[in-house]
């Protein structure tokens, strides 16, 4: 039987917060709660960072004095 499952959208500062806490408890308990957790934010911020890559402006100030 397959678990239901939510998306959260909280910012860096907020899953900050809650892997603090969640430290707080005994590892054994928490530890692969933590390690998703980390898991998809760093898979979101990677994509993110990509993304910001591939959208930047080109400054084409440059490329007129560089010619």
């Amino acid at each position: 039987m397959q678990q239901n499952t939510i998306a959260l959208r909280l910012n860096i500062t907020e899953v900050n917060v809650i892997i603090k806490a969640l430290s707080e408890k005994p590892f054994r308990e928490v530890y692969e709660l933590i390690g998703k957790i980390h898991a998809q934010s760093n898979a979101q911020l990677k994509s993110s960072c990509r993304e910001l890559e591939t959208n930047k402006p080109i400054d084409t100030h440059d490329l007129h004095h560089k010619g």
